[in-house]
Parts: C-alpha cells; structure tokens; sequence
C-alpha cells in the first residue's frame, strides 16, 4: 500500500493530558481575563477553579453567566478575593459577589445571557461584532447601568456603561410588511484562557458533554486564546464516535480527568415542591397562566413563580417547554432517587426530558429565542408599565440580580406574559403609569397575570384594559391597587381558573 507522508495520527506530537489541574494552569498569571463553562453549578470546572484558587493569582477579570454560590463554583474566587472585574449576565444566587459589588471592591458588566452566549461564539468565530434586538431601548443601548460603586461605603455609582451604537434592520424572519427595529452594536468575548468542563473527551481533546451540562460551554471553549478542559473520563483516540462530539479537539489545548463533584444547587422533587412553592396567590395566578398555553405552543418560563405554571397546563393542551440553559422538552420534577446533577432547568431546579427531548448549548438555545421559534414567554417583573414596558432585574444601589436571558426573551417578539403580585410587599402597586426601576424591555408586555386581576397591553402601548378580576375584587379595589390608569372590557368577567 502506498503511503502518504503527509498522514499521521492525530495524535502524534500533541500532549494534550496533564497530570493535574494544578500543572494545567500553572501559567495563569495575574491580571489574565478567563472563560469559565458553567450555568449555576452544572457543567462548571471545579477543580480548575479550586486550582486557581490555591495557585493564589489576583485581578482576575472573569467572564461567565453565573457567579455560582458563596461556597462553590467562582465562589471559591470570590472568597480569596482573586477577581477585580466579572463580567456576567445572572448573579442573583452569590452574597459574597453582591456585597463585594456593592461595596466597591469589585467592577460588573451585567449582559444579557443570550448576547453573552453570542459574544463569545462570534469570538470563536472570528467574528468581531454583530447587531441584536436585545437590550435595545434599555440601560445596555443607552449606557448609565452601575458597573462599580464608591468603596466608602455610600453606594454612590462611580463608573457606569458606555452607551452602544444602533441601527435600524428588519428582524430577519419577521411578517411580510414589517417594519424595521432597533438592534444594538455588541463586540465579540474572546478571553487568555477558557476553562470547560466535559463529561468524555480522547486524548485529541474532541469533547462530549452531558445533558443540560452543555450549557456556555461549547461557545465558550472556542473563545480563548488556551483552553483547558476538565473531564470526567478520557479515551484513547479513536474510542468516541465521530458524531457524538460536541466540541471539536481542535479547539482544545489542555485536558484534566477531574473528580466528578455531581452537586445540585436547587434539589426540586415531585409532589414535594408544590407543598413549598405554591402559596394560595401563586397558585391563582400560575393556574390562570396555563390557560394561555394553545396546543403545540413552544413556550419558556422565567425562573420562580412562571416555572410553576407547568404544574397546571390543562389536560387536552400539549406543549414543549424550553429551557435557556439548552433543552427542549423539559419535563417534571423527578421523584427522589432519580434527580440528575446534570439535568436543571433555567431556576437551577432538577427536572426529566420528555420522550422527544433535546439537549443544545447555550448559544443554540438563544438562537432560539432571537429566532422567534418560541411562541409564549412568561416571566416575573418587579415593575410593570401601562405601555408595556417591564422592569425585573435591578434596584441600584440595593439589590442586584442581573437580567439572565430575560432581556433576550423579551426582545424576541414572542408574547410577554407577566405573572407576579400585584403589589410589593410593603402593599406598593408594581403596575405604574412608566417604571421607575431599570428597563429590562420597551413595549415587549402583552398580557398580566395577577391575584387581583387579568389586564391586557393594548396595541402599540395604548394603555391598559381589565379584562378579568379576582375572586373577593372589585374594580374600584383593582384600582386602589395600580398606580396606572386602565379601562374596564365591556365583556369584563371572573378571573378564569
């Protein structure tokens, strides 16, 4: 047979297996900007993390969806104080990191997930900015969101973000007769080191990930300059099938077999979670939430109180329930002994896949969502306005959350339901004649979904209409409780449940 001199195996001069995570970044210096896989606690590369936490480096600037908690995940940097500037979407979940922010000692850019997913994928890509709906007609296109506040003490904003350039462009798989949008300038996320986490990799560094563990990861072990991947098992080559390799070895440069840690931040079980989660209120408004479902709806529910509504879809209405961190076919809660660290949904809660389920990254997941293949998103909000505006993800000053995909799914141009109280727990009204609080979407509501009531966003931000009310409400209760002024429907009737 004749030989080609050209052909080697692939894995001939290439090392790519170090002997620990300790050797893996023994090079990352001070002042490196790193990439860390991960959404909450799933898919996140802990041992690299510990690693660098004992390695001692300092002003690191980190990029990742999440802060994960005080004691794990990028908590372990937090609590050494190694991080000088995080740059993520959701940190709602870490008390370390949001006292630290709150206290000057650190600077944030808050992004929105879907855009951060982008970020880094068009990075990888080599390609060095894009135009997206999301975030226009916010703080994210106008510039003024907090990034680093005085170290005295006094919460006073020091720095904030510089606005971003705009465009008009017609969404791509809009209706005939469709006129343009707003879409905002975002550059590519590209970082000194990227660090994954894998369940399988050979020793080419060709990667397969498991379940909803995917996540941030595929997008981001393309984005850095080194990237190091943390596995559960490594095969010899040859071992993986070709078509089940998610990220290939081309864009790895470093491999650690790490302990698996299996930890689940939000354990969520069958018949166990409604006894805590549903209270009297949400049940009303979630159970009258599901009655907007229509059957072959692909629909996305918001953390907290949307993701109950899945527990009332009434019986002779299938839809696919999607999830932001990567999955279609979301299914129940499992019952005890069959929860899967690497199966959560967006909340971070243990789930199961219908038949017919699906597992993407991140980045494929918001491809989604800006595609507008999703019909329905019902999300929370701490302030809704009488045009449509909404407002749920920061009290500056006082309280940081960050948007998650919110900003993204909003921006969408599915239909926006709100459930939530209609009023704060000091009895404020949360739906106002304009939000006082940072805008997470302009215009983007269409329907809310109170214990109080069922109002409808008219056309174009044209006010309010009550088109249902609560059991023991009347009108003029309805309207002691919102600060905007609405119009009552002609065919106004009981809150359907």
């Amino acid at each position: 047979m004749k030989r080609f001199r050209g052909f080697r195996r692939l894995s001939m001069g290439r090392k790519k297996v170090f002997p620990s995570a300790a050797a893996a970044i023994a090079d990352i210096p001070s002042g490196a900007k790193l990439l860390v896989g991960g959404f909450g606690l799933s898919g996140v590369p802990e041992n690299l993390l510990h690693a660098i936490s004992v390695l001692g480096v300092g002003d690191l600037t980190i990029v990742s969806s999440n802060v994960g908690t005080a004691e794990r995940g990028l908590g372990v940097l937090f609590q050494s104080k190694q991080i000088s500037k995080m740059i993520g979407s959701y940190v709602g979940e870490n008390e370390v990191f949001e006292q630290q922010f709150l206290n000057g000692e650190i600077e944030v850019e808050l992004v929105p997930m879907g855009t951060m997913a982008e970020r880094l994928r068009a990075a990888g890509a080599g390609i060095p900015a894009f135009f997206t709906r999301t975030g226009a007609g916010t703080l994210v296109q106008h510039g003024g969101m907090p990034q680093r506040y005085a170290a005295d003490g006094s919460r006073n904003v020091v720095k904030t973000s510089m606005p971003r350039m705009a465009g008009l462009y017609k969404p791509p798989l809009s209706p005939p007769g469709s006129g343009p949008s707003d879409y905002i300038l975002e550059e590519a996320i590209s970082g000194d080191f990227a660090l994954v986490k894998a369940w399988k990799a050979d020793t080419e560094g060709n990667l397969v990930y498991r379940k909803t563990a995917r996540n941030h990861n595929p997008a981001i072990a393309t984005a850095g300059r080194v990237t190091i991947a943390e596995v559960e098992e490594i095969v010899p080559v040859g071992q993986l099938d070709p078509d089940a390799i998610h990220t290939p070895g081309i864009y790895v440069d470093r491999l650690i077999q790490g302990e698996r840690m299996g930890v689940i931040e939000r354990l969520t079980l069958a018949d166990e979670s409604r006894v805590v989660q549903d209270t009297d209120t949400r049940e009303r408004i979630v159970r009258r939430a599901a009655l907007e479902l229509r059957d072959g709806d692909y629909v996305n529910l918001g953390i907290g109180m949307p993701t109950l509504v899945s527990n009332y879809i009434p019986d002779d209405v299938e839809i696919t329930l999607q999830s932001e961190n990567g999955m279609l076919g979301v299914g129940p809660f499992p019952r005890r002994g069959d929860e899967d660290c690497d199966l959560i949904n967006a909340g971070k809660q243990t789930v199961t896949a219908l038949p017919g389920a699906s597992f993407f990254s991140a980045d494929q997941s918001f491809a989604m969502i800006r595609g507008t293949h999703c019909q329905i998103t019902i999300l929370g909000s701490m302030q809704v306005a009488a045009n449509g505006d909404m407002a749920n993800y920061l009290i500056p000053g006082k309280f940081v959350k960050g948007m998650g995909g919110a900003m993204d799914l909003v921006a969408s141009g599915s239909r926006v339901i709100v459930t939530m109280e209609h009023t704060d727990k000091k009895g404020n009204p949360k739906i106002l004649p304009n939000c006082t609080l940072p805008l997470t979407g302009m215009r983007v509501v269409s329907t809310i979904i109170t214990e109080k009531a069922v109002l409808e966003v008219c056309p174009n931000g044209n006010g309010l209409k009550l088109l249902e009310i609560g059991d023991g409400e009347t009108i003029d209760s309805v309207r002691a409780a919102t600060a905007a002024p609405f119009v009552v429907a002609d065919d106004l009737c009981a809150m359907r449940q």
